[in-house]
């Protein structure tokens, strides 16, 4: 029971910070390029650190892991660049929330692979769908919707990205969830130095806001939702997953100052709903325990 309690804990904590990424994007005030590369190399120094502290053996690789890795780290690092540019486009609340249709792109790609897939989860797919359009319709009708539209259609691609990363850690087994988050960051660094501007020390440069990115919110909190994960049974996994897109709504609200109309509002709460009946079996015959992932992080 102890050890339940320190999962949700961390768990808890997990989804509070992730929740909070969005703020520190926007305030560092630099491009998406940079901070993500940012974000990457802070955090792969503390992920190994904390891989070289608890004197973990270091998984073995083959060449086909190595190259799964470096797949999924392409993917979840393009999923970041697409994600942190649609904050600017709409919002951090509303971004986050159309991110939340990640499990759904999942299911469509398990079903290309040749997964069955039951009514219920396309009940919730089709849910989730009219939330989409629900949010595309209200926003068309704006003063500005090719903005919007496009940081909706930012947020989706990085919902897919996601799922793709997912889908390729699926195949990673044996391997260290720390150690795979590593290879991914690590990834990141090599695919976006080319593109990183190495400030001078005489310049004006986030850094506080960088290295809160990298080591808090990239280093910290892989660790503790890790951590939570072997701890706690997936239904409460699952469940406790919601607070990150809560706690984003309510970050964007206080820091930006931005809330939703009446079409962003019951879009939302339909994928939002959709998203929690998906990943917590509602309506299945099988056990709740089985098949349910956390989805709901960047």
């Amino acid at each position: 029971m102890r050890n339940r309690q320190k999962g949700v804990w961390q768990m808890s904590l997990a989804m509070l910070i992730s929740g909070s990424i969005g703020a520190f994007v926007l305030l560092s005030g630099l491009p998406v390029t940079e901070v993500v590369f940012w974000r990457c190399l802070i955090g792969a120094l503390t992920l190994f650190i904390f891989i070289r502290t608890s004197k973990q053996p270091f998984s073995p690789l083959t060449k086909m892991t190595l190259a799964l890795a470096i797949a999924g780290g392409i993917a979840l690092v393009v999923n970041w660049l697409l994600l942190f540019a649609a904050y600017s486009r709409i919002s951090i609340g509303l971004s986050t929330v159309v991110y939340n249709t990640q499990p759904f792109m999942l299911v469509l790609m398990g079903m290309a692979l040749g997964e069955r897939v039951s009514l219920v989860k396309w009940g919730w797919l089709l849910l989730a769908f009219g939330g989409v359009v629900i949010l595309l319709s209200g926003e068309l009708t704006s003063g500005h919707p090719a903005q919007w539209f496009m940081g909706i259609v930012l947020a989706l691609s990085a919902a897919f990205c996601y799922a793709l990363t997912a889908i390729i850690t699926r195949k990673l087994t044996g391997i260290a969830p720390q150690h795979i988050a590593f290879i991914q960051v690590l990834t990141g660094v090599i695919l976006l130095l080319p593109l990183a501007n190495i400030p001078t020390f005489s310049t004006d440069f986030p850094w506080l806001i960088l290295l809160t990115l990298g080591i808090v919110h990239t280093g910290v909190m892989y660790q503790l939702l890790y951590s939570a994960i072997q701890k706690l049974p997936t239904p409460i996994t699952g469940s406790l997953s919601f607070i990150y897109p809560v706690v984003a709504i309510v970050v964007d609200k206080l820091v930006f100052d931005h809330t939703f109309n009446a079409a962003q509002l019951a879009g939302g709460v339909l994928i939002l709903f959709a998203a929690a009946g998906n990943n917590l079996g509602w309506g299945e015959k099988k056990p709740r325990d089985c098949g349910v992932e956390i989805k709901m992080r960047s």
